[in-house]
């Protein structure tokens, strides 16, 4: 491995332990109460403009790149598998701080709803370890993309394991776990860097999903023009980056 190579692998590891740690942060807010769901929501927009742009205009280009055409391929396997996944495991998934307790009273819910997040997460991890073995670049903007909805994630299943009456330390356990799934796509991706041309567009496929299926839906719940207006400030963050630091 050349010296570049190892250090854009280090970093990954890096900011994938930071990334694992936005999960953390956002069950400690919910556990202590010191979060407003609306500013949750401005993440929820903000992220999910900014992964969008990522996605179309970073992730999947290089993935053609990288394996052709046939990478779409992997690109639309990816957000059909979260989609599966979220259908099957994690029915009643959505983003946003859980107080029904008669949804969510029963073991087997919670489980199925922490098995279906840590899917996302371990995927946010792929992404973050792919981009970094492509370019430092890609998996800078990865990071921040993956960054902005792990608050959200952390948030969510804290607030999941408190409505099923469990303890504040489960629900910083349960968040926890969601951050080790990220650590694990970032080990694993990183250990296997010659299926690259098969997990970049895996995960670009995943982000897409996460963005457009789970992100904008939470966001139109708050039909406003300021949910409107950081939907396309996420976007023109990542565009505004892209022409002052892309090499």
């Amino acid at each position: 491995m050349n010296h570049d190579l190892a250090f854009r692998t280090a970093l990954a590891g890096g900011l994938g332990l930071v990334a694992a740690a936005g999960n953390l942060l956002g069950g400690y807010f919910v556990v202590h109460r010191e979060w407003s769901r609306k500013v949750l929501q401005y993440f929820l927009a903000l992220g999910a403009g900014y992964m969008l742009a990522v996605a179309f205009v970073e992730v999947i280009p290089e993935s053609i790149r990288l394996g052709g055409e046939q990478s779409l391929i992997y690109v639309l396997i990816g957000y059909f598998l979260v989609h599966l996944f979220e259908h099957t495991i994690a029915p009643h998934f959505h983003f946003g701080e859980e107080t029904h307790h008669e949804e969510f009273h029963h073991q087997h819910a919670q489980t199925t709803l922490l098995l279906g997040l840590a899917i996302h997460t371990f995927f946010d991890g792929v992404a973050i370890a792919a981009g970094f073995l492509v370019s430092t670049w890609l998996g800078a903007v990865i990071f921040f993309a993956v960054f902005l909805h792990k608050l959200p994630e952390g948030f969510t299943v804290a607030s999941v394991v408190l409505a099923c009456g469990k303890s504040k330390r489960n629900a910083l356990l349960a968040a926890g776990l969601l951050g080790a799934a990220t650590l694990l796509g970032v080990l694993l991706t990183s250990a296997l860097q010659s299926q690259l041309k098969y997990a970049l567009p895996l995960s670009g496929g995943v982000t897409v999903y996460v963005a457009a299926t789970d992100l904008l839906p939470e966001v139109n719940k708050e039909p406003n023009w300021r949910m409107a207006l950081l939907v396309f400030a996420g976007v023109a963050s990542f565009l505004l980056l892209r022409f002052l630091f892309r090499v």
